[in-house]
C-alpha cells in the first residue's frame, strides 16, 4: 500500500512602495500660501490652489531644487526635459476636479536605495530597492467625516482645502520587496534620505510622508505576477510592516481556497488590525491624462544640476559603511548614530575633539540616548557639548576619572556643567609617588591582616585594595591601587 504526499506549496510577496513626500517649503507648489501644518481650516487657501477662474500657476522654485536633490540622493537619472501633466478626478476635496502632476516625463528616473536589516546577532544584511520614478505634485485637500474616519458610516463630511496645493514628490519602488520588515526598512530609510537633505520633515504623524503598498503573491519559482492589491491609510512604520503580513495571509488563503484576487484599493484598520475593500483600483486611463496647457516644461541645466550635486551631505548608508570600515563600530552602532542627522554630527564633532570613536559610541547610544528619551529632546538640545563629551572621554582614557564617577556626573554634564567643574575634587589619585606612601600606611596600620596574608591567606588583598580607597575617598586609581598593594604586599 503507498501513500501520497502533499507538498504545500510556498509563497513569495511581490511589494512595491508609492511614497509621497510632502516637501518642507514656506509656500506652496504653484502659489504663495502658507504650507505651515495645523492652521485652522481654510485659511491656507488662494484663488490658484482652489482653481478659481483666469488664475495660472506658477511653479515655486524651491520645489524643483528639492526635488532634483532628492533624485540625485536616490541615484536616479535626472531628466534634461520634463513637464507637468493634468490628472482627472473628481473628488471633493480636488477643488479643480484635476491635479498638477507629472505622468509620462518625471523629473527623476532610474534610481535606488540600500536598505538594511540587522539580525539579534547584530549581523547586518544589505539590499537595493530600486526606484522606477520620482515626480513633482501638487496635494489635494483633507475630508473630515463627522462620526467616522472614513465616508462610510459617516452622518456627514467636512473638507478643509489648507492641504490643496501643499508640494509633494511621489516616489515609486521597483517591486524589490519581499516582506513587510523590509518595506517598513525602505520607508524609515526614505525618511533618512529626506531629513538628511532638509527637504521634508517625513512626519507620517502629520502626512508629511504617506506610504501605498503594491502587494501581491504568487509561487515560489513562478515568473508572473499574480494581482496586486493597494494598501492605503498606514500611519507608521510598524503598521506599514503589519498591514503587508495581514494581505500575505490573506491573499495566501485566498488562493489556496481558489478564490479570485481582485485587484482593488484596500484600507488598514489599525482597531481590528485587519485590511478591508475600499474601492476597485483605477487605471492610468481612467484619470485622463493630459500635458498641463498652463506651464511651460523644465529643463534644468547642467550648471544647476551641478550646484544642487554639491549640496547634497553624506548620506546614512554611506555614514553607515564608513564608521564601519574605518572606525570599527557595529552595525547596530553605525544605523543608531546615522538615525537622525544631528546625531552623526554630534559623533563626529566629538570625534574631531580628539573622542576615541567607540567610547564616544557608547555614550551616545546608551547614556545619552536614554536620557533624551526620558526628557523628549533632541541632541542637540542637551547643555553637554560634543568638546566636552570628547574631554570626558579623554579623562577615562587617561585614567583621571572613573567610569562610575562620569557616570555619577553625567546629569549635571547633561545640563551645561562643563567637565572642569564636574570633576573637581573627584579626579582619581595616579601619581605612584602620592599612592605609594597611602599603601604603606594602610599596611602599617593593618599588621594582623598582613600577617594572615603572608601566612598564605591571599584573599586579604582585596582587603588593602578596599582601605586604600576608603582613605581616598575612592580616588585611588584602581589599576595602580591593585598594582602597589600586590607589590608592597609580596615585598
Amino acid at each position: 500500500m503507498s501513500t501520497t504526499t502533499t507538498v504545500k506549496t510556498e509563497y513569495e510577496a511581490i511589494i512595491g512602495l508609492e511614497t509621497h513626500c510632502q516637501l518642507s517649503t514656506n509656500t506652496k507648489i504653484f502659489s504663495d500660501s502658507s504650507t505651515a501644518f495645523g492652521a485652522d481650516p481654510n485659511t491656507n487657501i488662494d484663488p490658484v490652489c482652489m482653481g478659481m477662474p483666469g488664475v495660472l500657476p506658477v511653479l515655486n522654485q524651491k520645489v524643483l531644487e528639492y526635488a532634483v536633490k532628492t533624485g540625485l540622493a536616490l541615484n536616479c537619472e535626472i531628466a534634461k526635459y520634463s513637464k507637468f501633466d493634468r490628472k482627472q478626478y473628481f473628488y471633493p476635496d480636488l477643488p479643480k476636479n484635476y491635479q498638477i502632476s507629472q505622468y509620462d516625463l518625471p523629473i527623476a528616473e532610474h534610481g535606488w536605495l540600500e536598505i538594511e536589516l540587522i539580525d539579534k546577532d547584530g549581523n547586518p544584511t544589505r539590499k537595493r530597492i530600486g526606484i522606477t520614478r520620482l515626480h513633482m505634485e501638487e496635494d489635494a485637500g483633507k475630508l473630515v467625516h463627522a462620526g467616522s474616519d472614513r465616508l462610510s458610516g459617516s452622518a456627514y463630511s467636512l473638507v478643509d482645502y489648507n492641504r490643496a496645493g501643499v508640494p509633494l514628490v511621489e516616489i515609486v519602488s521597483e517591486p524589490d520587496l519581499r516582506s513587510g520588515q523590509e518595506a517598513a526598512e525602505y520607508a524609515q530609510e526614505l525618511r533618512r534620505i529626506v531629513r538628511y537633505l532638509g527637504v521634508s520633515d517625513g512626519n507620517m504623524q502629520e502626512g508629511s510622508l504617506r506610504c501605498d503598498v503594491n502587494i501581491s503573491v504568487r509561487p515560489v519559482g513562478q515568473e508572473k505576477f499574480g494581482t496586486k492589491v493597494e494598501i492605503k491609510n498606514m500611519n507608521s512604520f510598524s503598521a506599514i510592516q503589519r498591514a503587508i503580513e495581514y494581505e500575505i495571509e490573506r491573499q495566501i488563503e485566498a488562493v489556496e481556497a481558489g478564490e479570485e484576487i481582485i485587484q482593488e484599493t484596500r484600507l488598514w484598520e489599525e482597531g481590528s488590525q485587519r485590511t478591508i475593500s475600499m474601492r476597485k483600483k483605477e487605471g492610468s486611463s481612467d484619470y485622463r491624462y493630459f500635458p498641463e496647457p498652463d506651464l511651460g516644461p523644465i529643463e534644468v541645466s547642467s550648471e544647476q544640476l551641478t550646484t544642487w550635486k554639491g549640496d547634497i551631505p553624506e548620506l546614512p548608508a554611506s555614514k553607515r559603511h564608513r564608521y564601519e570600515e574605518e572606525l570599527g563600530l557595529s552595525a547596530y552602532d553605525a544605523r543608531v548614530l546615522t538615525e537622525e542627522f544631528a546625531t552623526a554630527a554630534y559623533f563626529e564633532a566629538a570625534i574631531a575633539s580628539g573622542a576615541n570613536a567607540k567610547i564616544a559610541a557608547n555614550w551616545i547610544t546608551q547614556d545619552i540616548a536614554a536620557y533624551l528619551n526620558k526628557q523628549k529632546l533632541n541632541i542637540s538640545e542637551i547643555g553637554l557639548t560634543p568638546q566636552n563629551l570628547a574631554d570626558v572621554i579623554t579623562r577615562l582614557e587617561s585614567g583621571k576619572i572613573s567610569n562610575a564617577i562620569a557616570k555619577e556626573k553625567l546629569p549635571d554634564l547633561l545640563n551645561g556643567v562643563t567637565p572642569e567643574k564636574a570633576f573637581a575634587g573627584k579626579e582619581l589619585i595616579s601619581d605612584p609617588g602620592i599612592l605609594e606612601p597611602i599603601v604603606d600606611e594602610v599596611i602599617a596600620a593593618n599588621q594582623k591582616e598582613y600577617e594572615k596574608y603572608k601566612a598564605g591567606n591571599t584573599n586579604l588583598k582585596g582587603f588593602f585594595v578596599g582601605q586604600v580607597l576608603k582613605k581616598t575617598n575612592k580616588l585611588a586609581e584602581p589599576r595602580l591601587t591593585n598594582e602597589l598593594v600586590e607589590k608592597k604586599l609580596n615585598a
